[in-house]
Order: C-alpha cells, then structure tokens, then sequence
C-alpha cells in the first residue's frame, strides 16, 4: 500500500459548518469522479498498529482536471477527535492519503442518471456533474436532488439547473418534501439512481425506490460489494 503524504494548499469554507481543504495532488496520483479516499492526519501510522481514530473514509469532492484532492466535510462545533485536530489544521499543513476506490462512476447508458444526496453527501457527485458537463456521452439527462436541514446548500454554483446541458438541480430542507419527490422521480422505471448518505439515509431511499418497483441493480451506493449486497437485500429492507 502506498502512502502518500501530501500538504493542505487551500481551505475554503463551504457554509459555517462546511469545510474544503484542497490538497497538493501528489506526483502519479491519478483517480476518476466517484473515488474515495482513507484520509489521514499526522501520528496515524507512529505506533504497531495504525492510529483508526486518525484515519477517516472520504469522497473526493474535485475532479482530476481541478489538479487538487478535495475534501468536503462537516465539523460541528462538538466533534470527534479527528475533525478537532483537522479544524485547527491551516494551509501548508502535512496529512496522507492512500487506498484510492471507486463505488459509483458515472454509468454511461444511455439512461436518466438520479443523485439522491443528504448533506455533505453532495459532494461526492460534485465530480460526477463536473465530467457530466465536459461530456455527456451516453448520459440522457442528470436531476440531482439534496435535503439539508440546514438550508445552507452546498455548490450552489454547479448544482444549477441548466436545461442546455439537461442537468436540473434541486434543494428541499425537509423529509416530506424530499421522499415526495423522490416518489416522483421513480416514475421512471428506467433510471439509474445513486443514492449517498447516512447508513439509516440508504436504507430509507432503498425501500422506497423498490417500492416503486425500482431494481437493485439501478440502484448505486457508495459502498464495497459486499456492504452494497446487504443494503440491498431483501432482508434489509423489509
């Protein structure tokens, strides 16, 4: 496994409680829209054993062609240990990243492609809309859909509808409205679905969309195949 330690070049602030640190793309490092990342702060790997509480799963919220690793992530002001030494970090600081995967690509099948996102989920489609909007091969149209209790949306900037490229964004801060919504989106029996959250998020979003008569293999969440097999077992959800 390699390692790559890299350093913090920006940090933007997405809203109060939302971060982007954009790190330094090491040299050789390559990934694809959808990827996520082991993200590791400083002392992970000093002892036998590696440090968990330093290491956490992350989407990578940029796309290759932005030339820096992002991390979009949410720090409240009571948080865990991880995400009160990653606050007091500031530009220039040293952090690691390693084992680079894909769960969700942007599948090109000439299908109506769906995101479903809670919170800071959104920005594990940001790359996805990104290489949507540079090209739209095989891609019939993207709706993306996000609840945020918070009303302070993330990427309002992308996350634009715009009907010359048949991409449309939408934004609700409620769960009546968004389950409403995504009733109306199943209408489409033939529509892929990509579904990123909270564990108690999916499997809400599944049982409705096979409610709706929607296929497990429409169906696409961030997770290695043998979690993704569980979420979307029968078992799960009934």
């Amino acid at each position: 496994m390699q390692i790559y330690w890299t350093k913090i070049n920006k940090i933007i602030e997405e809203t109060p409680e939302v971060k982007t640190y954009l790190l330094d793309c090491p040299e050789g490092y390559t990934w694809e829209e959808g990827s996520h990342i082991h993200f590791a702060l400083e002392g992970f790997n000093a002892g036998d054993k590696p440090n968990r509480s330093l290491i956490r799963h992350m989407s990578i919220s940029t796309s290759p062609s932005e030339k820096s690793i992002g991390i979009t992530t949410r720090i409240k002001e009571q948080c865990s240990e991880f995400k009160t030494i990653l606050r007091q970090l500031d530009i220039g600081s040293e952090v690691a990243v390693f084992k680079t995967h894909n769960n969700v690509p942007l599948k090109r099948e000439d299908k109506n492609v769906y995101l479903l996102s809670s919170g800071v989920g959104l920005a594990t489609y940001r790359p996805l809309v990104l290489e949507y909007f540079e090209r739209n091969d095989n891609v019939n149209q993207i709706h993306s859909l996000n609840i945020d209790s918070s009303k302070d949306f993330l990427f309002t900037n992308i996350f634009e509808s715009a009907s010359d490229q048949k991409f449309t964004a939408q934004f609700v801060d409620n769960r009546k409205d968004y389950y409403e919504e995504v009733k109306n989106l199943a209408e489409d029996k033939d529509g892929i679905f990509y579904v990123v959250g909270s564990d108690e998020f999916l499997v809400q979003n599944i049982e409705l969309l096979r409610e709706q008569g929607i296929k497990p293999a429409q169906i696409m969440l961030d997770k290695h195949e043998k979690r993704m097999s569980e979420f979307l077992s029968s078992e799960l959800i009934n």
